[in-house]
């Protein structure tokens, strides 16, 4: 249940490939300069199933691959994992309410077999590597254009009347009071049988426009649109009463649940409102119903990750533009940028055409003082490793364990530090133990501790994120190997559910190899 440094020099030398495709980005590239990585940072990577990566597959071969996943994010410097566990009113989880999902066992319906529960597992193996997990649902899909067979017990065989067909798909009918409750109910199971850090939704609210298609609402409009003249407002009044019903789900149910959601990455463009980014695109009040800006600033949601999936330079949706408009407009919640990996390496920094733009968008990041993270889309694509994305994360921009960003709207108040700091020598390896400091409720007790290491006349500083040994939900801890100086200042502190932090309790200890 750890997060780990990157200072294990035997491991970098394990895969010749990526070595030395690194060694000549570094001897190669006029854009290198070492960044200076964040204590606290969202650093979230996106593991969807729709894309069939784990369709019918046994369960061991599905097991295996995420198990390679988590490890190479985890060395990338990533802290939190978004898994997609309800992408057509279905399930990858064990539902009391919906079926299990085509995207798990290759059928709707059909549970997996042997039998395991991939967000219990997912959970479990990302607290084991110290990431949070947020569990990604879609709220409104209810089926995408490549499924044909519901099983029995989907809600558009049992209720068809709760959902409409558009462009090949199913979509829950936002304008039906009930479906609220239907998907608050989900989620309300969801997070009380399930230790998830994070529920989060993406950017399918009211389906995204098709040209000659209308969206078949008029007899609900007709029948709940009373007060409002204009088809357009009762539509985004159907999506804010939803966001604000589910908030108050999440927290009534476990109040350090974080809700998260990453809308498309234009809110409105300034041809439309004189507050609009400078973009000619898809927009997300406009065309599907979802008022972001709202949610963010009456506190509906915890973060937000605005899907700024361009290029810098983009004619009509530009990278930069969009980072300055979310900095600027995104401002009552913690915003991190969702980044799509593909698309990044694939253009060139256009003042620097030797350079990809992963540099150039990070430092435009970097200058963004409201951004407070990053998503990547997508987990495999990062592990993959294209134009040695991956590897710039590990040894640069993530190099050193990060905390969460603080939520202080849900919890500001530091756990107690930890107790009886304990150090045991076996067999030419040191442990650390300690205990858990005492708490009475969620937000008085330890969840996490951060481990820190100084050399023992170092000036101590906690805010220096280079001396983080690891980030655990453990209460013990093996050092790595550390010959520099054998005489040492571990100093371990808590942090509660919301990662705020404690005082440190020190232990200063001398290394015998």
């Amino acid at each position: 249940m750890i997060s780990i440094k990157n200072n294990s020099i035997p491991t970098i030398f394990k895969n010749t490939i990526k070595h030395f495709s690194f060694i000549f980005l570094l001897t190669f590239s006029t854009i290198t300069a070492i960044a200076i990585p964040h204590k606290r940072e969202f650093r979230g990577a996106w593991i969807q199933c729709v894309n069939g990566q784990f369709q019918g597959l046994p369960t061991e071969k599905i097991q295996k691959t995420l198990i390679y996943q988590l490890n190479e994010l985890q060395k990338d410097g990533v802290n939190a994992i978004i898994f997609q566990v309800r992408p057509e009113c279905d399930a990858l989880y064990n539902s009391p309410f919906e079926p299990w999902s085509r995207y798990l066992t290759g059928k709707q319906g059909v549970p997996p077999s042997p039998y395991w529960d991939p967000l219990q597992w997912m959970i479990e193996e990302c607290h084991r590597r110290g990431m949070e997990l947020h569990a990604w649902i879609n709220p409104y899909r209810a089926k995408t254009k490549g499924t044909n067979k519901l099983a029995y017990n989907h809600i558009a065989i049992k209720s068809p009347e709760h959902v409409f067909a558009y462009d090949g798909q199913y979509i829950l009918n936002p304008g039906i009071p009930s479906n609220r409750d239907y998907i608050c109910k989900i989620v309300n199971d969801i997070v009380t049988r399930y230790d998830i850090d994070g529920l989060h939704i993406d950017d399918y609210f009211y389906p995204y426009p098709v040209k000659g298609q209308k969206i078949p609402d008029w007899r609900e409009y007709q029948q709940f649109g009373k007060g409002f003249t204009n088809i357009g407002d009762w539509r985004r009044n159907n999506v804010n009463l939803f966001i604000k019903q589910l908030s108050n789900t999440i927290h009534t149910a476990k109040p350090w649940v974080k809700f998260g959601v990453s809308p498309f990455g234009i809110y409105r463009n300034a041809r439309t409102t004189s507050n609009g980014s400078k973009t000619r695109g898809l927009q997300n009040y406009d065309d599907l119903y979802a008022d972001v800006i709202k949610w963010i600033n009456e506190g509906w949601v915890d973060y937000c990750v605005p899907q700024i999936y361009w290029q810098i330079g983009h004619p009509t949706a530009d990278y930069k533009e969009l980072v300055k408009w979310w900095n600027n407009y995104a401002v009552n919640r913690p915003l991190y940028i969702g980044e799509d990996i593909e698309r990044t390496v694939k253009y060139a920094d256009p003042k620097n055409p030797l350079s990809h733009q992963q540099p150039a968008k990070w430092l435009l990041k970097d200058q963004a003082k409201n951004v407070k993270g990053t998503v990547l889309w997508y987990a495999k694509m990062a592990v993959d490793n294209p134009g040695n994305y991956g590897l710039k994360l590990r040894y640069d921009y993530w190099s050193t364990p990060a905390l969460q960003p603080l939520m202080p709207f849900i919890d500001n108040k530091a756990p107690r530090k930890p107790k009886k700091i304990k150090i045991t020598h076996i067999d030419n390896e040191y442990y650390i133990s300690w205990k858990a400091p005492k708490g009475k409720g969620w937000k008085d007790k330890a969840n996490k501790y951060v481990i820190y290491c100084f050399d023992k006349n170092e000036t101590i500083n906690l805010e220096d994120p280079s001396h983080i040994l690891a980030i655990t939900y453990n209460t013990t801890y093996k050092l790595p190997t550390l010959k520099s100086n054998p005489k040492k200042v571990i100093i371990i502190t808590a942090l509660d559910r919301m990662e705020n932090e404690s005082v440190g309790k020190k232990k200063k200890i001398t290394l015998r190899y």
